[in-house]
Protein backbone atom coordinates (compact mmCIF):
# COMPACT_ATOMS: atom_id res chain seq x y z
CA UNK A 1 0.00 0.00 0.00
CA UNK A 2 1.24 3.37 -0.91
CA UNK A 3 1.78 6.10 1.71
CA UNK A 4 -1.50 8.33 -0.41
CA UNK A 5 -3.80 5.28 -0.43
CA UNK A 6 -7.24 6.01 0.71
CA UNK A 7 -6.04 9.15 2.53
CA UNK A 8 -8.06 12.05 2.58
CA UNK A 9 -6.36 16.02 3.05
CA UNK A 10 -8.91 18.64 3.90
CA UNK A 11 -7.32 22.03 3.04
CA UNK A 12 -8.91 24.77 4.45
CA UNK A 13 -8.39 28.04 2.66
CA UNK A 14 -8.79 31.91 4.03
CA UNK A 15 -9.25 34.88 2.95
CA UNK A 16 -5.52 35.85 2.16
CA UNK A 17 -3.68 37.25 -1.14
CA UNK A 18 -1.54 33.94 -0.54
CA UNK A 19 -4.58 31.62 -1.30
CA UNK A 20 -3.52 31.71 -4.85
CA UNK A 21 -0.07 29.71 -4.21
CA UNK A 22 -2.69 26.73 -2.40
CA UNK A 23 -3.24 25.88 -6.32
CA UNK A 24 -0.34 24.28 -6.63
CA UNK A 25 -0.27 22.83 -3.24
CA UNK A 26 -3.72 20.91 -4.60
CA UNK A 27 -1.82 19.89 -7.67
CA UNK A 28 0.96 18.60 -6.00
CA UNK A 29 -1.04 16.67 -3.72
CA UNK A 30 -3.44 14.89 -6.34
CA UNK A 31 -0.15 14.15 -8.42
CA UNK A 32 0.85 11.99 -5.10
CA UNK A 33 -2.55 10.14 -5.16
CA UNK A 34 -4.40 11.81 -1.87
CA UNK A 35 -7.54 12.69 -2.17
CA UNK A 36 -8.38 16.33 -1.56
CA UNK A 37 -11.13 18.17 -0.33
CA UNK A 38 -11.42 22.35 -0.02
CA UNK A 39 -13.68 24.09 2.46
CA UNK A 40 -13.28 28.04 1.96
CA UNK A 41 -14.26 30.79 4.07
CA UNK A 42 -16.24 33.04 2.08
CA UNK A 43 -13.49 35.73 1.87
CA UNK A 44 -11.21 33.30 0.29
CA UNK A 45 -13.66 33.38 -2.64
CA UNK A 46 -11.95 36.93 -2.79
CA UNK A 47 -8.75 35.43 -4.04
CA UNK A 48 -9.55 32.11 -6.07
CA UNK A 49 -12.07 30.91 -8.53
CA UNK A 50 -14.09 27.49 -6.99
CA UNK A 51 -13.90 26.55 -10.65
CA UNK A 52 -9.97 26.09 -10.50
CA UNK A 53 -10.52 24.79 -7.07
CA UNK A 54 -13.06 21.97 -8.20
CA UNK A 55 -11.01 20.97 -11.40
CA UNK A 56 -7.61 20.31 -9.67
CA UNK A 57 -8.96 18.69 -6.56
CA UNK A 58 -11.21 16.67 -8.63
CA UNK A 59 -13.90 17.44 -5.82
CA UNK A 60 -16.94 19.69 -4.79
CA UNK A 61 -16.15 22.73 -2.85
CA UNK A 62 -17.30 23.17 0.37
CA UNK A 63 -18.01 27.01 1.58
CA UNK A 64 -19.73 28.56 4.43
CA UNK A 65 -23.35 26.91 3.79
CA UNK A 66 -24.56 23.87 5.73
CA UNK A 67 -26.25 21.82 2.95
CA UNK A 68 -26.66 18.59 4.76
CA UNK A 69 -26.44 15.84 1.59
CA UNK A 70 -26.18 13.29 3.99
CA UNK A 71 -27.56 12.36 6.91
CA UNK A 72 -24.33 13.94 9.26
CA UNK A 73 -24.12 17.86 9.64
CA UNK A 74 -21.48 19.35 7.04
CA UNK A 75 -18.98 19.51 9.62
CA UNK A 76 -18.82 16.33 11.26
CA UNK A 77 -19.19 14.44 8.05
CA UNK A 78 -16.01 16.03 6.59
CA UNK A 79 -13.92 15.61 10.26
CA UNK A 80 -14.88 12.15 9.73
CA UNK A 81 -13.22 12.15 5.98
CA UNK A 82 -10.01 14.04 6.74
CA UNK A 83 -6.99 11.92 7.86
CA UNK A 84 -5.09 15.70 8.04
CA UNK A 85 -6.13 19.29 8.00
CA UNK A 86 -4.08 22.17 6.45
CA UNK A 87 -5.07 25.59 6.62
CA UNK A 88 -3.40 27.91 4.35
CA UNK A 89 -3.52 30.77 4.21
CA UNK A 90 -4.34 31.04 7.75
CA UNK A 91 -5.14 35.01 8.40
CA UNK A 92 -5.13 36.63 11.82
CA UNK A 93 -8.58 36.76 12.10
CA UNK A 94 -9.21 32.64 11.36
CA UNK A 95 -6.34 31.68 14.30
CA UNK A 96 -7.92 33.98 16.63
CA UNK A 97 -11.16 32.30 16.13
CA UNK A 98 -10.04 28.68 16.12
CA UNK A 99 -7.80 29.70 19.32
CA UNK A 100 -10.72 30.51 20.96
CA UNK A 101 -13.13 27.93 20.21
CA UNK A 102 -15.57 30.27 17.91
CA UNK A 103 -17.19 27.78 15.28
CA UNK A 104 -19.17 30.81 12.94
CA UNK A 105 -18.20 29.51 9.61
CA UNK A 106 -18.19 25.77 8.44
CA UNK A 107 -13.86 25.46 8.51
CA UNK A 108 -13.84 27.13 11.66
CA UNK A 109 -16.37 24.17 13.11
CA UNK A 110 -14.57 21.80 11.36
CA UNK A 111 -11.42 22.51 13.32
CA UNK A 112 -12.93 22.74 16.21
CA UNK A 113 -14.80 19.19 15.91
CA UNK A 114 -11.33 17.54 14.26
CA UNK A 115 -9.19 15.26 16.67
CA UNK A 116 -6.62 14.25 13.78
CA UNK A 117 -3.46 16.26 13.02
CA UNK A 118 -3.96 19.63 12.17
CA UNK A 119 -1.51 21.81 10.27
CA UNK A 120 -2.14 25.90 10.26
CA UNK A 121 0.16 28.24 8.11
CA UNK A 122 -0.28 32.04 8.77
CA UNK A 123 -0.03 34.30 6.74
CA UNK A 124 -0.41 38.20 7.46
CA UNK A 125 1.15 41.75 7.52
CA UNK A 126 4.17 41.92 10.26
CA UNK A 127 2.86 43.56 12.86
CA UNK A 128 -0.04 41.59 12.70
CA UNK A 129 1.86 38.68 13.36
CA UNK A 130 3.61 40.47 16.01
CA UNK A 131 0.74 41.44 17.85
CA UNK A 132 0.84 40.12 21.37
CA UNK A 133 -2.49 38.77 21.33
CA UNK A 134 -1.91 37.20 17.92
CA UNK A 135 0.96 35.36 19.16
CA UNK A 136 -0.68 34.23 22.37
CA UNK A 137 -2.96 32.88 19.93
CA UNK A 138 -0.82 31.09 18.29
CA UNK A 139 1.00 29.59 21.00
CA UNK A 140 -2.52 28.23 22.55
CA UNK A 141 -3.01 26.39 19.63
CA UNK A 142 0.62 24.77 20.14
CA UNK A 143 -0.12 23.80 23.10
CA UNK A 144 -3.29 22.24 22.05
CA UNK A 145 -1.13 19.90 19.34
CA UNK A 146 -1.95 21.81 17.03
CA UNK A 147 1.25 22.20 14.33
CA UNK A 148 2.12 25.28 13.43
CA UNK A 149 3.89 25.94 9.89
CA UNK A 150 5.58 29.73 11.17
CA UNK A 151 5.63 32.28 8.03
CA UNK A 152 9.36 33.40 6.59
CA UNK A 153 10.55 36.74 6.24
CA UNK A 154 10.70 38.55 2.47
CA UNK A 155 8.54 41.10 0.67
CA UNK A 156 5.17 41.08 1.33
CA UNK A 157 1.62 42.05 -0.42
CA UNK A 158 1.50 45.10 1.49
CA UNK A 159 4.82 46.36 0.25
CA UNK A 160 6.78 45.77 3.07
CA UNK A 161 9.70 43.69 3.79
CA UNK A 162 9.23 41.38 7.10
CA UNK A 163 8.33 37.85 8.99
CA UNK A 164 4.46 37.05 8.01
CA UNK A 165 4.60 35.62 4.16
CA UNK A 166 3.25 31.82 3.86
CA UNK A 167 5.97 29.58 4.26
CA UNK A 168 6.97 27.48 0.81
CA UNK A 169 4.55 25.62 -0.62
CA UNK A 170 7.35 22.79 -0.78
CA UNK A 171 7.65 23.05 3.11
CA UNK A 172 3.65 22.78 3.47
CA UNK A 173 4.18 19.43 1.11
CA UNK A 174 6.77 17.93 3.23
CA UNK A 175 5.88 18.81 6.24
CA UNK A 176 2.18 17.62 5.92
CA UNK A 177 2.99 14.30 4.40
CA UNK A 178 5.22 13.38 6.66
CA UNK A 179 2.49 13.41 9.24
CA UNK A 180 1.00 10.70 7.27
CA UNK A 181 4.84 8.43 8.27
CA UNK A 182 4.38 9.74 11.88
CA UNK A 183 0.90 8.94 12.41
CA UNK A 184 1.92 4.88 12.13
CA UNK A 185 4.89 5.33 14.19
CA UNK A 186 2.71 4.55 17.10
CA UNK A 187 -0.92 2.51 15.56
CA UNK A 188 -1.99 0.05 17.89
CA UNK A 189 0.13 1.59 21.10
CA UNK A 190 -1.03 1.98 24.07
CA UNK A 191 0.87 4.74 25.89
CA UNK A 192 0.03 6.12 29.22
CA UNK A 193 1.47 9.92 30.20
CA UNK A 194 1.63 11.33 33.39
CA UNK A 195 1.47 15.48 33.53
CA UNK A 196 1.45 18.41 36.53
CA UNK A 197 2.58 18.70 39.71
CA UNK A 198 0.74 16.27 42.54
CA UNK A 199 -1.26 18.51 45.31
CA UNK A 200 -0.43 17.13 49.07
CA UNK A 201 -3.44 18.68 51.34
CA UNK A 202 -2.31 19.79 55.15
CA UNK A 203 -5.95 20.72 55.61
CA UNK A 204 -9.13 21.80 53.62
CA UNK A 205 -7.87 25.17 52.60
CA UNK A 206 -3.65 24.61 52.62
CA UNK A 207 -2.02 22.20 50.60
CA UNK A 208 2.15 21.48 49.28
CA UNK A 209 2.68 21.37 45.62
CA UNK A 210 5.09 22.79 43.06
CA UNK A 211 5.67 24.63 40.06
CA UNK A 212 5.00 21.82 37.01
CA UNK A 213 2.69 23.19 34.86
CA UNK A 214 2.17 19.99 33.21
CA UNK A 215 3.08 21.66 29.68
CA UNK A 216 5.29 18.87 28.96
CA UNK A 217 3.77 15.64 29.96
CA UNK A 218 0.37 17.36 27.54
CA UNK A 219 2.66 18.08 24.39
CA UNK A 220 3.52 14.02 24.69
CA UNK A 221 0.03 13.24 24.71
CA UNK A 222 -1.16 15.31 22.04
CA UNK A 223 1.62 14.40 19.77
CA UNK A 224 1.62 10.46 21.06
CA UNK A 225 -2.25 10.72 20.03
CA UNK A 226 -1.13 12.10 16.76
CA UNK A 227 0.87 9.36 15.73
CA UNK A 228 -1.44 7.37 16.14
CA UNK A 229 -1.45 5.98 19.52
CA UNK A 230 -4.17 5.24 21.95
CA UNK A 231 -3.46 7.71 24.96
CA UNK A 232 -4.63 7.69 28.08
CA UNK A 233 -3.67 10.45 30.18
CA UNK A 234 -3.19 10.98 33.78
CA UNK A 235 -3.00 14.98 34.63
CA UNK A 236 -3.54 17.14 38.13
CA UNK A 237 -5.59 19.34 35.81
CA UNK A 238 -8.57 18.94 33.80
CA UNK A 239 -8.04 19.15 30.22
CA UNK A 240 -10.60 18.38 27.34
CA UNK A 241 -9.20 16.13 24.54
CA UNK A 242 -10.47 13.61 21.70
CA UNK A 243 -8.56 11.07 24.20
CA UNK A 244 -8.70 9.33 27.65
CA UNK A 245 -8.21 12.08 30.49
CA UNK A 246 -8.07 10.98 34.22
CA UNK A 247 -7.87 13.59 37.12
CA UNK A 248 -6.19 13.03 39.78
CA UNK A 249 -4.93 15.05 42.55
CA UNK A 250 -2.00 13.52 45.24
CA UNK A 251 0.64 11.00 44.53
CA UNK A 252 -1.48 7.89 45.72
CA UNK A 253 -4.52 9.03 43.48
CA UNK A 254 -1.76 8.84 40.41
CA UNK A 255 -0.01 5.61 41.90
CA UNK A 256 -3.47 3.92 41.99
CA UNK A 257 -4.23 5.18 37.87
CA UNK A 258 -0.99 4.37 37.20
CA UNK A 259 -0.72 0.40 38.09
CA UNK A 260 -4.87 0.24 36.74
CA UNK A 261 -3.31 1.30 33.24
CA UNK A 262 0.25 -0.53 33.08
CA UNK A 263 -1.58 -3.69 32.64
CA UNK A 264 -2.31 -2.75 28.65
CA UNK A 265 0.37 -0.12 28.00
CA UNK A 266 3.18 0.04 25.79
CA UNK A 267 4.76 2.49 26.92
CA UNK A 268 4.13 4.66 30.54
CA UNK A 269 5.82 8.22 30.47
CA UNK A 270 6.10 9.86 33.76
CA UNK A 271 5.99 13.22 33.19
CA UNK A 272 4.10 14.68 36.41
CA UNK A 273 6.42 16.20 38.90
CA UNK A 274 5.02 13.62 42.10
CA UNK A 275 5.84 14.84 45.54
CA UNK A 276 8.23 12.49 47.33
CA UNK A 277 6.59 13.47 50.40
CA UNK A 278 3.17 14.03 52.25
CA UNK A 279 1.49 15.14 55.26
CA UNK A 280 1.39 12.12 57.84
CA UNK A 281 -1.50 13.40 59.64
CA UNK A 282 -4.37 15.61 57.34
CA UNK A 283 -6.20 17.64 59.78
CA UNK A 284 -9.88 17.35 58.46
CA UNK A 285 -10.39 20.79 60.00
CA UNK A 286 -8.91 24.27 58.97
CA UNK A 287 -5.90 24.74 61.55
CA UNK A 288 -6.05 27.80 63.41
CA UNK A 289 -3.27 30.72 63.92
CA UNK A 290 -2.07 29.93 67.27
CA UNK A 291 0.41 32.17 69.45
CA UNK A 292 3.71 29.94 68.52
CA UNK A 293 6.03 31.38 66.22
CA UNK A 294 6.69 28.17 65.07
CA UNK A 295 4.72 24.98 63.65
CA UNK A 296 5.90 21.91 62.63
CA UNK A 297 4.54 19.44 59.93
CA UNK A 298 5.75 15.79 59.93
CA UNK A 299 5.55 14.17 56.81
CA UNK A 300 6.06 10.81 55.00
CA UNK A 301 7.16 9.33 51.93
CA UNK A 302 5.14 8.87 48.89
CA UNK A 303 4.83 5.61 47.33
CA UNK A 304 7.54 5.89 44.33
CA UNK A 305 5.90 5.47 41.10
CA UNK A 306 8.71 5.61 38.47
CA UNK A 307 10.94 2.99 40.99
CA UNK A 308 7.82 0.83 41.50
CA UNK A 309 6.26 0.07 37.88
CA UNK A 310 10.21 0.11 36.61
CA UNK A 311 10.79 -3.08 38.61
CA UNK A 312 7.20 -4.89 37.82
CA UNK A 313 7.49 -7.89 35.29
CA UNK A 314 5.81 -5.44 32.75
CA UNK A 315 6.07 -5.44 28.49
CA UNK A 316 6.01 -1.70 28.87
CA UNK A 317 8.69 0.44 28.09
CA UNK A 318 9.01 2.62 31.06
CA UNK A 319 10.36 6.67 30.59
CA UNK A 320 10.58 8.83 33.56
CA UNK A 321 11.51 12.38 33.90
CA UNK A 322 14.72 14.31 35.81
CA UNK A 323 14.50 18.12 36.66
CA UNK A 324 17.35 19.30 38.22
CA UNK A 325 18.87 22.45 39.16
CA UNK A 326 22.44 21.24 39.36
CA UNK A 327 24.59 18.89 37.95
CA UNK A 328 21.84 17.69 35.54
CA UNK A 329 24.06 14.44 34.06
CA UNK A 330 25.33 13.22 37.18
CA UNK A 331 22.11 13.14 39.16
CA UNK A 332 20.38 11.50 36.14
CA UNK A 333 22.78 8.74 35.69
CA UNK A 334 22.43 8.26 39.77
CA UNK A 335 18.43 8.87 39.65
CA UNK A 336 18.22 6.15 35.65
CA UNK A 337 20.61 3.90 38.03
CA UNK A 338 18.39 3.32 41.19
CA UNK A 339 14.83 3.67 39.61
CA UNK A 340 15.19 0.84 36.90
CA UNK A 341 13.78 2.29 34.46
CA UNK A 342 14.18 2.22 30.89
CA UNK A 343 14.98 6.24 29.59
CA UNK A 344 15.24 8.80 31.78
CA UNK A 345 14.59 12.94 30.12
CA UNK A 346 16.54 14.96 32.16
CA UNK A 347 15.85 18.82 31.86
CA UNK A 348 17.48 22.11 33.74
CA UNK A 349 15.19 23.72 35.68
CA UNK A 350 17.70 26.34 36.77
CA UNK A 351 17.49 28.11 33.81
CA UNK A 352 14.24 30.33 33.12
CA UNK A 353 14.12 30.10 29.45
CA UNK A 354 13.02 26.62 29.65
CA UNK A 355 12.12 26.25 33.25
CA UNK A 356 8.54 25.53 34.80
CA UNK A 357 5.46 27.49 32.99
CA UNK A 358 7.99 27.62 29.62
CA UNK A 359 6.63 26.55 26.28
CA UNK A 360 10.27 25.78 25.39
CA UNK A 361 12.37 23.05 26.69
CA UNK A 362 15.99 21.19 26.29
CA UNK A 363 16.45 17.89 27.09
CA UNK A 364 19.29 15.05 27.03
CA UNK A 365 17.99 11.29 27.28
CA UNK A 366 19.61 8.69 28.46
CA UNK A 367 19.10 4.68 28.28
CA UNK A 368 20.16 1.89 30.76
CA UNK A 369 23.30 1.66 29.51
CA UNK A 370 23.77 5.40 30.29
CA UNK A 371 23.83 6.71 26.32
CA UNK A 372 22.84 9.92 26.15
CA UNK A 373 20.89 11.85 23.47
CA UNK A 374 20.67 15.56 23.54
CA UNK A 375 17.77 17.79 22.13
CA UNK A 376 18.68 21.28 21.39
CA UNK A 377 16.28 23.57 22.93
CA UNK A 378 12.73 23.68 20.94
CA UNK A 379 9.49 24.19 21.82
CA UNK A 380 8.06 21.63 23.87
CA UNK A 381 5.51 20.12 21.43
CA UNK A 382 8.62 19.35 19.11
CA UNK A 383 10.68 17.90 21.95
CA UNK A 384 7.83 15.47 22.35
CA UNK A 385 8.18 14.30 18.73
CA UNK A 386 11.65 14.09 19.46
CA UNK A 387 10.94 11.81 22.82
CA UNK A 388 8.63 9.50 21.01
CA UNK A 389 10.47 9.05 18.17
CA UNK A 390 13.51 8.44 20.01
CA UNK A 391 12.29 5.74 21.96
CA UNK A 392 9.90 3.89 19.29
CA UNK A 393 12.35 4.39 16.04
Amino acid sequence: MTLSQNKTILIGITGGIAAYKIYELIRMYKKNGFNVKVITTQNAMNFVSELTLTTLSNNEIYTDNFDIKEYKPEHISLCDKGDILVIAPATANTISKIANGICDNLLTSITCAFNKPIYIAPAMNTNMWNNSIIQENIQKLKNNGVQILEPESGYLACGTNGNGRLCSIDKIYSETINSFNKSELLKNKTIVITAGGTIERIDPVRYISNFSSGKMGLALANVAHSMGANVELISTFKTNQPYKTTFVESADDMYKEVNNSLKNADCVIMAAAVADYKIENYSEQKMKKTSEDKITLTMVKNPDILKEISNKNTKAKIVGFCAESENLIDNAKIKISNKGCDYLVANDISRKDIGFSSDENEIYILDKDLNIKHFKKDTKQNIAKNILEYIFE
